[in-house]
């Protein structure tokens, strides 16, 4: 628990962000890196609760309060092994998560809660430059031999967790270059590739076989993985953008978010060709915010990272609107502790300059005489509760429509299932009624060496929820290969059992 009286003590201080002016004008890390007192400070705002929420909150059931207290008496050895156990890469959860544990700390009943993020990242951060973070090589190999297809976070914890089980397990990734949506969809300014590339090297001293620019389902088919391997995990994430059907949508200067933040991603590793989601190839100088009046529509994370990304081009403007209302400034009784909170939020991003709308309605994109995006026409909208039914219904108000300059659209309206065609449809898997792979548990419905886990399985979620996914696919896998099972499932509270993440 740290500091008894620490809570008391100590506010809430999370780490200091670059200056904007300075951050702008890059694409390196905005946080600047913790310190041991700082850490050891904020870790002693951990109170003996009693029943620690943040086990339930987080979907990997970190051991929280242990490896708090173990911060606080400056062990980073303990810290570091408490938190690896059940979380394979605090690297990405410290910089990227939106923290639901924190949601749930019982000291935010009624006081900022601790700031188990940062402490998460202060954690790997002291490990890697304590040299404790070293490759596990397993002592016996089973002879199995497992395929995981897409190295996102879930993959790459499933891939991590299979090894250690002692099977041969072979990533394949059709991109150029390891990581999923950590590589091409996070910006590097939120998180820096050489983290993925430092716990890539690990894994590969570990014995997982990394094979990159392979379309599974074209270059090998779905009856080779089959032949080849003796399970398969699908963890392709969900990669089919929400689209908006409406007049004008053929103009050029309309792109998925991902199309643009990805190419951004190859031009600061130096790539100078990219491939969108259709496979067609274009200059990393073909999509770029400079001098344009850029519309992000969609107000959720990868909104967010438009902002930030068409910031550092250099856009004239940049406008970011949401069909929903706005959210509520503090935590709404419609979401009460300990649940994950309905309220506003303010990215680094944000903070660096936006234009930001709710209750917004695209109505037309209007284009020039050569094809290109020159303005989009908006509504405001009223939302209002169906006395019947008690569901939220939109109507446009009277009157408000109107044109804003655009050179530059981008959709960041979510994601809607994995790609179906080719690999999956070759493979005969089913689909839920929201087109993602439909399994028992974490084994496909139709095909017992068949395995599904992160977005592609439970739908488009966070960072925490595909590590998660990939652990929990991995013993199933481990279950179905050996009849049973030495991986760790989810970790339970030591203080109430009962309170293991369903």
């Amino acid at each position: 628990m740290g500091k008894p009286t620490g809570f008391l003590e100590f506010e809430r201080e999370l780490p200091k962000k670059r200056a904007v002016e300075e951050r702008i004008n890059d694409y390196k890390e905005i946080e600047t890196a913790p310190t041991d007192a700082h850490s050891k400070q904020q870790s002693a705002r951990c109170m003996d609760c009693g029943i620690p929420f943040c086990h339930n909150g987080c979907p990997l059931g970190n051991i929280i309060p242990e490896f708090n207290d173990a911060v606080y008496d400056s062990n980073w050895g303990l810290a570091y092994e408490i938190l690896s156990s059940t979380n394979n890469f605090p690297e990405f959860t410290g910089r990227i998560c939106p923290a639901p544990c924190e949601a749930s700390c019982v000291l935010g009943i009624n006081k900022p809660p601790v700031a188990i993020e940062y402490i998460e990242k202060a954690i790997i951060e002291k490990a890697f430059e304590l040299n404790l973070v070293k490759p596990r090589i397993p002592k016996h190999r089973t002879g199995k031999k497992v395929a995981v297809v897409g190295s996102g976070p879930a993959g790459l914890a499933a891939a991590s967790q299979l090894n250690q089980a002692g099977h041969t397990v072979v990533l394949l990734e059709r991109a150029d270059r390891m990581g999923g949506l950590l590589r091409y969809g996070i910006p590097d300014f939120k998180l820096d590739k050489y983290v993925i590339d430092r716990r890539l090297e690990v894994m590969r001293q570990e014995g997982i076989e990394f094979r990159t620019s392979v379309n599974v389902g074209v270059d090998i088919k779905a009856s080779e993985l089959q032949d080849d391997f003796d399970a398969v995990v699908l963890t392709m994430g969900s990669t089919v953008p929400r689209d908006v059907k409406i007049e004008g949508r053929h103009f050029k200067g309309i792109h998925f978010a991902m199309e643009f933040l990805s190419q951004q991603n190859k031009r600061v590793a130096g790539i100078d060709t990219v491939v969108d989601h259709r496979g067609a190839k274009y200059s990393n100088g073909d999509l770029l915010a400079t001098g344009k009046n850029v519309v992000v529509i969609g107000g959720g994370d990868t909104g967010s990272d438009c902002v930030g990304t068409s910031g550092r081009h250099g856009a004239k403007s940049i406008t970011q609107i949401e069909l929903m209302p706005i959210p509520p400034k503090e935590r709404d009784s419609s979401t009460p502790w300990p649940n994950w909170p309905m309220m506003l939020r303010t990215s680094t991003s944000h903070e660096e300059g936006c234009d930001r709308h709710w209750s917004i309605n695209t109505k037309e994109f209007i284009g020039d005489e050569n094809g290109h995006l020159k303005a989009i026409k908006i509504v405001d909208l009223d939302w209002q509760k169906d006395p019947e039914n008690g569901r939220m219904q939109m109507k446009e108000v009277a009157g408000s429509e109107r044109t804003i300059p655009c050179e530059l659209a981008l959709f960041a309206a979510g994601f809607l299932h994995p790609q179906q065609e080719g690999l999956l449809t070759d493979l005969g898997v089913e689909f839920d009624e929201r087109g993602n792979i439909k399994s028992h548990g974490y084994q496909s419905t139709t095909n017992e060496k068949i395995f599904a886990a992160g977005d592609c399985r439970r739908g488009q979620s966070l960072v925490v929820w595909a590590i998660s996914e990939g652990r929990e696919a991995a013993r199933a896998v481990d279950e179905f290969l050996m009849g049973e099972s030495f991986l760790e499932a989810k970790a339970v509270s030591m203080l109430n059992p009962s309170f293991a993440h369903v």
